[in-house]
C-alpha cells in the first residue's frame, strides 16, 4: 500500500471522537486556531505533513498517535507494527514526540463519566462562559478552554485538582503520577499504559507488572511484579463467599428486642447478581443461605485455615440485617464486623499476607426505620433508651494492610433494599463492576461511582436517602482484569 492510500485506509476508519482525541494530542504541533477548520483525519494527516511531522519513509509520530488512542488494530494492519513494537520503541529515551501533559489529560477524559462531567462543568460555570459548557462539550473542549484562559497548564494544575478532588478524587492519581514523574520525556508510554514509572540516573525505567504486560502482549520479557498494582493474574483469582441471609423467623422468636424483625424479601436478587459477576472476574463463589452468627463466623474460619497461596485474593460478600458495627445472623445474635474481617490479618491468614482482602457488607448500620410499601430497609427498630454505644465498634477492619470494606451505608444509618429487584447498593455494585472492571478501572475508582449511583435515589414517600462507605488500608492499586 502506497502512502496516500495508507493514510486514506486509516482515516476512513476513525470515528469522530478518536478524531478530536487525535487533535488534542497535536495541539503542542498544531494550535488550536489552526485546528478549527479541520473535519476529518486526512485533513489532520495533511497539517501533520506541513510542519514535517509526517511523510513518506517516516510514520513514527502517526504510529505514536495511534498507539496512543488504543488503535492498535490500524497500527497492525495498516502500518504493520504491533503493540510490543511500540513498547520497545517508546522505551527509548526522546522517542515520544506527543507531550506527557497531553497523555495525562486524555487519558483524564477516559476516565470520567457523563454524569461527572456534568459535575466538572459546575464546578468550572465561574470561570468558564455557559455557553461554552453545553451539553456535546466534550472534557476535551473544556482542557481547550482552561488553557486559553490560563487556568490549565503543565505547571498550573491546582484548579484541575481542586475539581477532581471535588468530583472523582482517584482522577488525582493520574495527575499525581504526571507530578512524581518529573514530567519524564518516556511518560507517554507510561500513561498510555498506566505502567508505574521510576526515574534512575535521570533516565526513565519501566516496572511493569506481569498482568499489565501480559495485556500488552510482551511474550518475550520477564518483568517484575509492579510495586504499586496487585498482582491479579491466579485463576481462580481467590475465592468468593456470600452469606444470604433470608429467614428471620427464628430470630423473630428468640430474641424479644427482634420481635419485628422482618424476612429480607429481594434478597436472592442480590446473591445471584454477585454470583454471576464474581464467576465472570473469576472467582470461585461460594453461597450460604440462611447463616447463624456462628456459622458465619465457623465458614470464615474454615477459609482462613485454607491454603491461598495460588490465589492472589480474598472476597467475602455478607446480606442481612445489621446494626452499628454489626451484623445480624438469621438466629438474631450479631458478629461484629472486625471480628469477622479480623481472621484474616497476615499473622491468623499467612497466605493472605500481602494481598487484598475485600468484604462487601449489605447491612444497615443504624436503627433509624422508614416504612414504605415498595422498599425496606435492612435496619431493625430499637427502644428509645438504647445505649446507641454499645453496639458501636472502634474500626471495622483491622489496622492492617491490605483490607477493603465496602459498607452499603455509613454508620447510624440505614440501607435500602427493593423486595423485587435486591438492594441499591449491591445491585448498583454489580453493574458498575461488570460495565467498569473491562475498561480497566481500579476497584476505588469503581466504589466512587457507586456511592454517585447510590446516593442519587430516593425513598420518595419518605425522603430517605443512602450513602455507601469504602473504608481500606490498600498499599496499591486493585484491578480485576476480565481476561
Amino acid at each position: 500500500m502506497d502512502f496516500s492510500s495508507c493514510l486514506y485506509e486509516i482515516a476512513e476508519h476513525l470515528g469522530r471522537d478518536e478524531l478530536a482525541a487525535l487533535k488534542f494530542l497535536c495541539l503542542d504541533h498544531i494550535p488550536q486556531r489552526k485546528q478549527e477548520p479541520i473535519e476529518d483525519a486526512l485533513m489532520l494527516f495533511q497539517g501533520l505533513q506541513e510542519r514535517g511531522l509526517l511523510e513518506e519513509g517516516n510514520l513514527s509520530f502517526l504510529k505514536e498517535l495511534l498507539f496512543l488512542i488504543n488503535r492498535l488494530d490500524l497500527l497492525a494492519k495498516v502500518l504493520n507494527t504491533s503493540k510490543e513494537e511500540m513498547v520497545r520503541e517508546l522505551r527509548v529515551l526522546d522517542r515520544a514526540q506527543v507531550s506527557p501533559y497531553r497523555v495525562m489529560l486524555l487519558k483524564l477524559s477516559e476516565d470520567v463519566v457523563t454524569s461527572e462531567l456534568k459535575e466538572i462543568k459546575f464546578f468550572l460555570e465561574e470561570k468558564i462562559p455557559k455557553y461554552k459548557l453545553h451539553d456535546n462539550t466534550s472534557l476535551l473542549d473544556i482542557f481547550v478552554e482552561m488553557e486559553k484562559r490560563l487556568i490549565l497548564s503543565e505547571d498550573n494544575l491546582d484548579a484541575l485538582k481542586s475539581i477532581c478532588f471535588r468530583v472523582k478524587k482517584s482522577l488525582l492519581g493520574r495527575i499525581e503520577d504526571y507530578e512524581l514523574s518529573g514530567r519524564g520525556r518516556s511518560m507517554s508510554l507510561e500513561e498510555a499504559t498506566e505502567l508505574p514509572v521510576s526515574f534512575s540516573d535521570g533516565e526513565s525505567c519501566f516496572r511493569m507488572s506481569a498482568e499489565m504486560f501480559d495485556s500488552l502482549g510482551e511474550q518475550d520479557s520477564q518483568p517484575q511484579v509492579s510495586d504499586r498494582i496487585y498482582q491479579m493474574k491466579s485463576k481462580p483469582r481467590g475465592y468468593c463467599v456470600i452469606f444470604n441471609n433470608n429467614d428471620f423467623s427464628k430470630a423473630r422468636e428468640d430474641v424479644p428486642k427482634l420481635h419485628t424483625i422482618k424476612d429480607r424479601k429481594g434478597t436472592n436478587y442480590d446473591r445471584e447478581a454477585l454470583t454471576e459477576t464474581f464467576k465472570e472476574l473469576h472467582f470461585e463463589t461460594v453461597s450460604y443461605q440462611d447463616s447463624t452468627a456462628n456459622e458465619i463466623r465457623e465458614v470464615l474460619r474454615s477459609y482462613q485455615s485454607k491454603d491461598h497461596k495460588d490465589r492472589d485474593c480474598f472476597i467475602c460478600c455478607i446480606l442481612s440485617h445489621g446494626d452499628k458495627g454489626i451484623i445480624y445472623g438469621t438466629d438474631g445474635k450479631e458478629a461484629p464486623i472486625y471480628e469477622l474481617t479480623s481472621y484474616f490479618t497476615g499473622s491468623k491468614c499467612p497466605s493472605l499476607a500481602g494481598k487484598p482482602k475485600i468484604f462487601f457488607i449489605q447491612a444497615c448500620q443504624g436503627d433509624s426505620y422508614q416504612r414504605a410499601v415498595p422498599i425496606e430497609t435492612d435496619s431493625e427498630e430499637k427502644d428509645s433508651d438504647l445505649d446507641v454505644d454499645s453496639l458501636s465498634q472502634k474500626s471495622y477492619i483491622p489496622d492492617e494492610a491490605d483490607f477493603l470494606l465496602g459498607m452499603a451505608t455509613v454508620k447510624n444509618c440505614v440501607s435500602y433494599r427493593d423486595p423485587t429487584r435486591g438492594t441499591w447498593y449491591i445491585q448498583s455494585l454489580c453493574q458498575s463492576l461488570r460495565q467498569r472492571c473491562p475498561r480497566g478501572d481500579d476497584i476505588l475508582s469503581i466504589l466512587t461511582g457507586v456511592n454517585y449511583d447510590v446516593s442519587n435515589k430516593d425513598d420518595r414517600k419518605n425522603m430517605g436517602k443512602q450513602m455507601p462507605q469504602p473504608i481500606f488500608t490498600l498499599r496499591k492499586k486493585l484491578f480485576f482484569p476480565p481476561n
